[in-house]
């Protein structure tokens, strides 16, 4: 997050950059209290400070689905010896 603005509403935006890779090269799109943004993956957007909170609740979530299958798959491996 490079730089912070506000609007002549007063709502703060947020300058990002989504990272594009062989697994994510996909446009983002993201929802917010009936708005929506398409993020661009590899170029610099701004984005209100919603938009950023929605994206890192959701890398999270991701995160912790992928810890939870990894537990689940060591528990399964060990009950198999």
């Amino acid at each position: 997050m490079a730089e912070e603005v506000k609007t002549p509403t007063g709502e703060e935006l947020v300058t990002i950059k989504l990272p594009l890779t062989r697994e994510s090269q996909n446009d983002v799109f993201v929802r917010v209290n009936h708005r929506t943004w398409l993020i661009k993956r590899g170029e610099y957007v701004s984005v209100p400070k919603c938009v950023v909170e929605v994206l890192e609740n959701s890398e999270r979530a991701i995160l912790e689905s992928i810890e939870f299958q990894q537990k689940a798959q060591e528990k399964s491996r060990k009950k198999a010896i």
